[in-house]
């Protein structure tokens, strides 16, 4: 059947838009193009920094819609729709928490840019894949900006090593999502990619029943639960194949792509 009344198409990237090498086919720019044309919006909705998404989709960058660092920043087209930021108070006690925790490096993201005090290789490495906008301080507690995550980094896993003090110390008063094997994000507690699009359904005049979604990790499940057409990638964690209602080809396959050829275009 074909999804015509489609209007709003949003896409998680690692894991989902992106294939196995963390690369975009470049075949997106003409999908974009004839989405455009048919006047439905597409956004891309990431944990990943907004000024490293611009990177990524350069020939678009100033027509696109960014839902970026995990629904807490909604930019388009180049102006701020939305965000969700993060009382001082919070953010030391989160920083400190973390360094508590052997093996973490920490990135706190602002909207001017995101900071770090490590200069460990691994984790700057890690780090240039997300952080496009990223600055050395030597006390994070000390850096002046509007915050709107902290991202926590442990290469030996955080579902494992990170999430469970965090959700112990802050899964009530914040959402503490783990975002990828390696990868914990803290927010305000209303914060989300479903709280995002919630806000676009309601300001840009598009409905649950209107909006579809691709996402493939913990930090999706929100999103996938605003949109009525919710797919997993067959790459996908469980518990996002348990939410979304339909599935997806996996990454690998271009399954992004090939759901929207076929259902929408």
């Amino acid at each position: 059947m074909q999804k015509h009344n489609v209007k709003f198409i949003a896409a998680d990237m690692d894991g989902t838009l992106l294939n196995e090498h963390s690369e975009l086919d470049p075949s997106f720019f003409d999908l974009y193009q004839q989405l455009e044309d048919k006047n439905i919006i597409f956004a891309a909705a990431s944990g990943r920094q907004y000024y490293s998404l611009l990177e990524t989709f350069e020939p678009v960058k100033d027509r696109m819609m960014f839902i970026a660092e995990n629904g807490t920043l909604v930019m388009y087209p180049g102006e701020e729709l939305y965000s969700c930021s993060m009382d001082t108070p919070s953010v030391i006690n989160i920083i400190k928490t973390a360094r508590a925790i052997e093996g973490t490096h920490i990135v706190l993201c602002g909207k001017r840019s995101a900071y770090i005090e490590t200069q460990d290789p691994k984790a700057l490495a890690e780090f240039s894949k997300y952080y496009q906008r990223c600055e050395y301080v030597e006390d994070l507690l000390a850096v002046d900006d509007e915050f709107i995550k902290v991202a926590i980094c442990h290469f030996d896993g955080t579902e494992e090593f990170v999430f469970p003090s965090f959700d112990a110390n802050f899964g009530e008063s914040h959402q503490v999502v783990v975002s990828a094997k390696i990868w914990l994000d803290v927010m305000n507690v209303v914060a989300s990619k479903g709280a995002a699009i919630k806000h676009l359904q309601n300001t840009l005049d598009f409905s649950f029943e209107e909006t579809m979604s691709f996402g493939d990790y913990l930090n999706d499940l929100e999103m996938l639960q605003e949109s009525y057409y919710s797919y997993a990638m067959e790459n996908a964690h469980q518990k996002v194949k348990e939410t979304a209602r339909f599935m997806a080809p996996s990454n690998k396959d271009a399954g992004v792509f090939t759901v929207i050829k076929e259902q929408v275009l």
